[in-house]
């Protein structure tokens, strides 16, 4: 059974389950059906190293760069509007194939064109991210986001960061105006 986390909570992924390698985060998200807008909510990765930054443009998983060049890190791609039940959109991570200057993963979830089109995270609700055991299909963590960005248009969802050579998630829930552009920026990727 999942544990469910509240925003803030800190949990061991891998010191009581050293067989934890491959995973599958999933996130997921409603759009409010009041305003019949098409939204595009895109999940990202950034792999940043101990200075809190990512060490390459390389190291930024997104729809325009699927695949980390190690292997670690894959998006399975760009869901463009959100419907149907379960996650909408999915990110692999192979813990054994992580690089040893990357300390944490951040996962990631912007509105795309949001401030063309006047949109927010107020206008999104039953957000989710969740971690997926691939080896045995079991849902290891869930954290429901609840319903407190009512301006944000980019929030940083969680982290799986290492911590004495063990893998643990921390449920994050902050939120960013700006969209990616303020994501890149904070965690260092330069935008053109």
């Amino acid at each position: 059974m999942a544990i469910s986390l509240s925003k803030g909570q800190r949990v061991d992924l891998t010191k009581g389950k050293p067989s934890l390698k491959n995973l599958l985060v999933g996130l997921g998200w409603d759009v409010n059906a009041f305003d019949g807008a098409d939204f595009d909510l895109d999940a990202s990765a950034f792999l940043v190293g101990a200075n809190g930054k990512c060490p390459s443009e390389k190291d930024f998983i997104f729809y325009g760069n699927l695949k980390h060049e190690s292997g670690a890190v894959e998006s399975m791609g760009d869901n463009r509007t959100g419907s149907g039940e379960g996650d909408d959109e999915q990110i692999t991570v192979n813990l054994a194939k992580v690089p040893a200057n990357i300390e944490r993963i951040a996962f990631t979830c912007t509105i795309y064109d949001a401030d063309k089109r006047g949109q927010n995270f107020g206008q999104v609700s039953n957000a989710f991210i969740r971690i997926v055991d691939q080896d045995t299909n079991e849902e290891v963590i869930r954290y429901d986001l609840g319903e407190d960005f009512s301006i944000e248009t980019a929030i940083v969802v969680g982290e799986l960061y290492r911590n004495n050579g063990e893998w643990k998630f921390n449920a994050i829930g902050s939120g960013f105006q700006g969209g990616l552009a303020a994501l890149c920026g904070h965690y260092g990727i330069e935008v053109a």
